[in-house]
């Protein structure tokens, strides 16, 4: 834990609603939250006097909580505070941070990961939340920043000291802000007539020399008795981020991100291919870091090309999504064209011609084109929902960086916007058979480019061809159903001439320049520190 900060005294009062003690560490903090009664408190010199109450908070079991400390650029701090919010697809949280020199900062979650950063002056009004639009620029104290998410919010509950009064009572808007720099910003609109602004980097929990996180980050959620609201089966969560979560049973998606209490939400799904890489396995893989960690399947995913005509070629991927404690979360996808690993990125590349440049490396563009999941298994940091769609666009590395890439993916829900960057590189399948230790007869199955003509084939490598090929007709078969159902739903609803009718059958038509291979993104997470 790091050590107390020497820059201030400790200052201690009883709370003037229950008596319990509450602490400043910070003489800068002028608000804290009652441990015990969830009294919002406000310190005026040596009185402390209510203000409100603060709800509970939604018990997600993240790794972090109050008194934990670490290093962030050589200066210790300790975790003081802790703001959660709620938004349409689910909860995230900000750790109020105190600095032993004294300074505030915020740890953030970020798309499955971490940002911290640092609240700065306005030195000139920020743009109105309408005229915020995702994949523009603006400019914020004269320096760029492309605004990746737009997003309605609302603070629940508040935990600790906090260096500004916790503001429950209302919605909000917040964006997010990513620069070519590598940095995040955040316009928190929660008062109106004074919009904050923080600037910040991503971080790993390994690089912060953590100490005095939660025992186990991974708790069972088995205690809250979740059952499955279709099948009644027992719901086992283990992860600290779920946002949706699969029966193993039923296989109904189920959203958990507003808490388990009363109904909870959940939509039926086709059975679907059983994944290669079973879920629960864990592979030592060199990914976000070049370091060699153990990576576990967490996640499973199907998802297709939507056509933009019939004369369109359609393709089809799987993707596995993978968790490390430390590092959080990253993609293995295999596609038509190869296995590949990605992960979502903090900053944006430079736009360069018809490409873009990012650390360096120059990519080219390959195609446009609208995804769609058509089934999953496991569980998920970001809600789920029936055939949901993506816009992506996928590059290339140029020059010898053919083996890097870059996925650019676009959202839009009832209350946000986003666009996800994700950035990685090719792998071999081979590495994938090794890492995760399956049988040497699997490398047939996971061989994209194998041959059933070549002279090396056995029997055994021809029959996994050709199960490969029926998967491929089955998965492309589901998609293309599934859409049509979704549209033949919108005509008996609305009408064969209805708006929203015909824009079902021309969705996903993009630039109809992308005629296979994978896909190089992973799944939104909603976006910015969600």
């Amino acid at each position: 834990m790091a050590t107390e900060p020497t820059s201030q005294r400790v200052y201690r009062a009883a709370c003037p609603n229950c008596g319990a003690p509450v602490e400043f560490r910070s003489a800068a903090s002028a608000f804290a939250v009652c441990s015990f009664c969830k009294s919002t408190i406000v310190r005026e010199g040596d009185a402390l006097r209510k203000t409100g109450q603060s709800a509970e908070l939604f018990d997600d079991h993240s790794p972090l909580q109050l008194g934990a400390g670490g290093k962030y650029q050589g200066a210790a701090f300790t975790l003081v505070g802790r703001l959660q919010y709620r938004y349409n697809e689910g909860t995230w949280n900000e750790w109020h941070a105190l600095f032993d020199n004294g300074r505030s900062g915020w740890l953030s979650e970020d798309n499955g990961r971490y940002v911290m950063a640092f609240d700065a002056p306005l030195s000139s009004a920020p743009p109105a939340p309408a005229n915020l639009k995702v994949g523009t620029q603006e400019i914020i104290n004269g320096l760029g920043f492309v605004v990746a998410s737009v997003t309605v919010a609302k603070l629940i509950a508040a935990q600790g000291e906090l260096p500004r009064p916790p503001e429950t009572q209302r919605g909000f808007v917040v964006s997010d802000l990513r620069s070519t720099r590598g940095e995040v910003g955040t316009l928190d609109y929660s008062d109106p007539k004074s919009p904050t602004w923080s600037v910040g980097r991503p971080v790993a929990i390994s690089e912060l020399a953590m100490s005095g996180l939660a025992d186990s980050p991974e708790k069972s959620l088995q205690a809250r008795s979740i059952e499955c609201p279709s099948c009644g089966t027992s719901l086992e969560v283990t992860l600290s981020t779920t946002q949706s979560i699969v029966c193993r049973q039923c296989h109904a998606v189920v959203d958990v991100s507003q808490g388990v209490g009363g109904d909870l939400k959940h939509y039926a799904q086709e059975n679907g291919m059983e994944p290669q890489l079973p879920l629960g396995r864990v592979g030592t893989l060199a990914l976000t870091r070049g370091q060699a960690l153990p990576w576990q399947v967490v996640g499973y995913a199907e998802r297709c090309e939507v056509p933009g005509s019939s004369d369109d070629e359609q393709s089809f991927w799987r993707e596995y999504l993978l968790y490390n404690r430390m590092e959080g979360f990253a993609f293995l996808v295999d596609a038509e064209d190869g296995w590949s690993w990605t992960a979502p990125i903090t900053g944006v590349p430079q736009k360069s011609g018809s490409g873009v440049t990012l650390d360096g490396v120059s990519y080219k563009k390959l195609y446009d084109y609208t995804g769609q999941i058509t089934y999953v298994l496991g569980e998920f940091y970001w809600q789920l929902t029936r055939n949901q769609k993506t816009a992506n666009t996928d590059y290339i590395g140029t020059g010898g960086n053919s083996k890097k890439r870059l996925n650019r993916e676009s959202t839009s829900g009832s209350d946000t916007q986003e666009i996800v960057w994700s950035a990685g590189e090719t792998l071999n399948a081979d590495d994938v058979v090794k890492a995760f230790r399956l049988a040497p007869e699997q490398r047939a199955a996971l061989q994209r480019d194998a041959s059933p003509s070549s002279t090396s084939s056995s029997m055994v490598v021809k029959i996994f061809v050709v199960l490969a090929v029926i998967i491929i007709i089955l998965l492309i078969a589901r998609c293309s159903r599934s859409d049509r159902e979704q549209c033949e739903q919108l005509r008996a609803q609305y009408g064969d001439t209805s708006t929203e009718y015909q824009n079902c059958l021309s969705s996903g038509s993009g630039s109809g320049s992308r005629t296979g291979g994978g896909s190089y993104g992973g799944f939104s997470s909603g976006g910015g520190h969600k």
